[in-house]
């Protein structure tokens, strides 16, 4: 167990934290939830860091990493999406969640293959990200009233959807000759 491994393991330990602290009925507690939201979204930009730093990559961190992830911004979009109950957040959280499981079948597949080198991480993902995670430290700070920093949440989560989907074309491209390979055999 290394320090990259380590911030990935308190990632998945701050997500019951985050829940608790968005749903206890005191006037703090969406700055407190989207605060631990942060910190958790800040460990994965330094873990991933710090394994490339320190060459200190391993299987499990490879594992776990992306697993951490996909886990914090599905429990956060389905809280936003039951606090909000809007098309507004629940289209991009669709969007954001569906990618996010046909690209890792995707991925799971091409490994199959030995072709998951075509599926690889890209740019655009980092973008994705970014956005993503701005937007959802920015919603679960506020509660569900329209106001500016909400409008602001939702635009960026509509990027992030975007963005989202655009990857996941990109992702499709990639596997496209894999996939019609695939179905011409039968």
């Amino acid at each position: 167990m290394n320090i990259p491994n380590l911030l990935t393991v308190l990632r998945v330990l701050l997500i019951p934290i985050f829940i608790l602290l968005f749903y206890v009925p005191y006037h703090w507690s969406y700055m407190a939830a989207s605060t631990v939201f942060a910190i958790a979204a800040a460990t994965d930009w330094l873990d991933g860091y710090l394994a490339r730093r320190l060459q200190q990559s391993t299987p499990f961190g490879a594992f776990l990493d992306p697993v951490a992830d996909k886990l914090m911004v599905a429990v956060a979009l389905v809280m936003l999406v039951q606090d909000h109950a809007n098309l507004w957040l629940t289209l991009p959280a669709v969007v954001i969640i569906g990618r996010e499981i046909v690209v890792s079948a995707l991925r799971e597949w091409m490994a199959e293959l030995g072709a998951r080198a075509h599926v690889a991480v890209s740019n655009l993902g980092k973008w994705k990200t970014a956005a993503q995670m701005l937007a959802l430290v920015i919603l679960l700070a506020n509660p569900a009233t329209l106001s500016f920093w909400v409008v602001v949440g939702y635009t960026l989560l509509m990027i992030a959807a975007g963005l989202t989907l655009w990857s996941m074309v990109h992702y499709l491209r990639a596997a496209w000759p894999h996939l019609r390979e695939g179905s011409e055999k039968k």
